[in-house]
C-alpha cells in the first residue's frame, strides 16, 4: 500500500510504517504552578530534562479551582490525550490517579509523595526527614540566638516529617536550642499563602529566631520576603532570655544596604529553602560574594525521581509497581551548597555534615518522622 493510501485511510504514517512513537508523558501538577520555585518546579524540570535527553513528549496540566472550591485534577485528561505515563505531583493527585489507572489499564501512573493502589501505578516517595535533619544541623550551627523557626504549609503528616527531621537535626548538635513551629493552614490553600507565611516568620523573628526553615510550597516565598526585608536581628529587639552568641559570620563581606540596616549589635537573619535550590533568593544585592540570606535549601530531588521513572518507561524496562524510595543513600534528598552560600557553610562544617550524613545512612542515627 502506498504512503498516500495509508494517509487516506486515516493512519498515522509513522504508526502505519511501524516506526516507534516517542513516549508521551503527562505531568499533573499540584497547587502553586510550575514556577513555584519549589515542589512543582522541581518535577517540571525533571520532565523537561527527560524531553531533552530522551526525546519524550511532555504535556502539562495545572489544576484549577471553580467557584465552589472544587479543584480539577489532570490524571484522566492526560491519559485520555494519549499519555503513556502520567505523573501526579503531590499527594492531592492520588485519588484521581487511582481512578484513572483503573480506567486506563495500559497506561502507567505515578504519584509523587504518596503510594497509589493498582498494578499500573507507583509511588515516588521521599525520606524528607533525612534531608531536614541535615538542614536542622546547619541551622543550629549557624544560629546566633539558639532559637530557630519552622514554617510548614498544609498541616499534614508529610510536612510533619520535615518538621520532625529538622527539629531532630537541631537538637542533635544543640540540645538546648529552641525550635518554634507553625503552619500556614489546614487546606490546600495553605500551599499558596505567602502573606500568612510572612506573618508567621515575623512572629518567629520577634521570638529570636534568626534561621527559619520554610517547607510550605509557594507560601515559602513569604518567609523569604520577610528575611530579606529584615536582613538581621538586633540585640535591642531580642526577647527576654535570648542573647547573641559571637558572630560566626563577622568576616563575611556585607553589602552596603546590609551595613546600613544592620549597624551596631546585630546578627544576620537566614531562611532555609525547600525542594529546589532556593539559595539564590537570598541574594538581596545581586552579589553572591556578599552575605547571602539563603543559608541553604533542603533539596528534595523530585526532578531526579521524575526523570528516573520516565527513563524506565521510555527505555521499555519492566514496570515495577509499588513504592519507590528516595533518601540520603540514593541522593533523593540533601542540602544545597553553591556560590551563594559557600561562605556560610565552610569546609569544616561541610566535613561534619558528611559524617552526620553517614551516621543517618548507616542507621546509627535514626531520624524521626513525627
Amino acid at each position: 500500500m502506498t504512503r498516500a493510501a495509508l494517509l487516506l485511510l486515516g493512519f498515522s504514517l509513522p504508526l502505519a510504517l511501524g516506526i516507534a512513537q516517542p513516549l508521551r508523558v503527562g505531568i499533573a501538577l499540584d497547587s502553586g504552578g510550575k514556577n513555584d520555585r519549589s515542589f512543582n518546579q522541581a518535577a517540571w524540570e525533571g520532565a523537561q530534562r527527560a524531553a531533552r535527553k530522551l526525546g519524550v513528549k511532555v504535556q502539562l496540566f495545572e489544576p484549577k479551582e471553580d467557584a465552589k472550591g472544587n479543584v480539577s485534577r489532570g490524571a484522566e485528561p492526560l491519559a485520555k490525550s494519549g499519555a503513556g505515563l502520567v505523573i501526579g505531583v503531590g499527594f492531592a493527585n492520588k485519588d484521581s490517579i487511582e481512578a484513572a489507572s483503573s480506567r486506563f489499564p495500559q497506561t502507567h501512573f505515578a504519584v509523587v509523595d504518596d503510594l497509589p493502589k493498582g498494578s499500573n501505578t507507583a509511588g515516588l516517595r521521599f525520606r524528607e526527614q533525612e534531608g531536614s535533619f541535615l538542614v536542622g544541623y546547619i541551622a543550629a550551627r549557624a544560629s546566633s540566638t539558639g532559637v530557630v523557626g519552622f514554617v510548614g504549609g498544609m498541616d499534614v503528616p508529610l510536612i510533619h516529617k520535615f518538621q520532625a527531621g529538622y527539629t531532630a537535626g537541631v537538637r542533635f548538635i544543640c540540645p538546648s536550642c529552641k525550635v518554634v513551629s507553625a503552619y500556614t493552614g489546614t487546606t490546600p490553600a495553605a500551599w499558596n499563602d505567602p502573606a500568612k507565611a510572612r506573618q508567621l516568620a515575623a512572629s518567629m523573628q520577634a521570638q529570636g529566631a534568626d534561621v527559619i526553615f520554610a517547607a510550605a510550597g509557594g507560601s515559602g516565598t513569604g518567609v523569604v520576603a520577610q528575611v530579606n526585608a529584615v536582613q538581621c536581628l538586633k540585640a535591642s529587639s531580642l526577647p527576654k532570655g535570648v542573647k547573641f552568641a559571637p558572630d560566626r559570620y563577622a568576616s563575611v563581606p556585607k553589602g552596603a544596604d546590609y551595613q546600613k540596616r544592620c549597624a551596631g549589635d546585630t546578627r544576620p537573619a537566614f531562611f532555609i529553602g525547600v525542594d529546589s535550590d532556593q539559595n539564590y533568593l537570598g541574594d538581596t544585592d545581586k552579589n553572591p560574594a556578599t552575605l547571602n540570606h539563603g543559608l541553604t535549601s533542603m533539596v528534595k530531588r523530585v526532578d531526579n525521581a521524575v526523570y528516573t521513572i520516565i527513563q524506565e518507561v521510555a527505555q521499555g524496562r519492566p514496570w515495577r509497581s509499588g513504592d519507590r524510595g528516595f533518601g540520603l543513600q540514593n541522593d533523593g534528598v540533601g542540602y544545597a551548597l553553591d556560590v551563594y552560600n559557600r561562605a556560610l557553610i565552610d569546609k569544616k562544617m561541610e566535613a561534619a555534615l558528611s559524617q552526620v550524613k553517614q551516621l543517618v545512612i548507616s542507621g546509627t542515627v535514626r531520624v524521626p518522622t513525627q
